[in-house]
């Protein structure tokens, strides 16, 4: 089974107070999240994408040869940069995709996630992990996944609920005609109520409303769920990286 990462990396890094993307922040010295996710990632995968902004496309260093990039001109939503490298990732069996900031991910979830897609063919996994304040929910009815709530776009999350690693892998099969039927029926309401984006994760319960299987997979350090939102994400993955408390 071949798979492409994906990683949609076309955010400016303005709350962050940036001049560079997200994807580009230094971590450590010399060592940017770019670094650390391509070392992560590039021994279990063949290829990676990326998804970049023209901004950032123009300040990445040069790309080894196993990783290709195409660029989101607009910054309509996850869903939409996902979608614009179809092209490519078509290619593979399954996709991989890791959000430009899901730093702390560790190497042994991405691989339990790749070994837990025994067959690609209509079937995704979801490595997600109990949080107090889920900033993001998955609700599950028996083994179909019902809906994602997101705080973000208003929704209220329960204590203790399910939430994502910002990781998400899906065989490639008929996934651009599931994803160009739920934006058609999906209509007015395509995009979030808050940030008017066109959302990647409401995308997964539609699939398993189609027949899609879901593995959940449990990820016991709830750190691997946060991603660089904030300063004080970034202070806090900063004093991870360099070993200070």
């Amino acid at each position: 089974m071949k798979i492409c990462a994906v990683i949609p990396a076309a955010g400016r890094g303005t709350r962050l107070g940036a001049k560079t993307p997200k994807i580009l922040m230094q971590l450590r010295p010399e060592e940017t999240i770019w670094f650390i996710l391509y070392g992560k990632l590039a021994p279990l995968v063949e290829h990676i994408h990326l998804v970049l902004s023209p901004e950032g496309a123009s300040l990445f260093p040069p790309l080894p040869d196993n990783v290709s990039f195409s660029i989101q001109s607009e910054p309509l939503g996850m869903g939409d940069a996902i979608f614009s490298g179809h092209e490519l990732w078509s290619q593979y069996d399954a996709i991989l995709v890791v959000w430009g900031d899901q730093v702390f991910v560790s190497k042994k979830t991405f691989a339990r996630t790749i070994a837990a897609l025994a067959n690609p063919d209509h079937h995704m996994v979801l490595p997600l992990t109990r949080m107090a304040n889920p900033y993001v929910e998955y609700v599950f009815e028996g083994s179909n996944l019902t809906k994602i709530l997101m705080t973000r776009e208003g929704d209220v999350t329960a204590p203790n609920g399910l939430s994502d690693v910002g990781t998400f892998l899906l065989g490639t099969a008929g996934l651009q005609a599931f994803w160009e039927e739920f934006l058609s029926k999906t209509g007015k309401d395509l995009k979030g109520r808050t940030t008017g984006e066109i959302n990647f994760l409401p995308f997964l319960p539609f699939l398993s409303a189609k027949g899609f299987r879901v593995t959940p997979l449990e990820v016991e350090d709830a750190t691997e769920a946060r991603g660089i939102n904030t300063k004080d994400d970034l202070a806090f993955f900063k004093s991870l990286y360099n070993g200070t408390p």
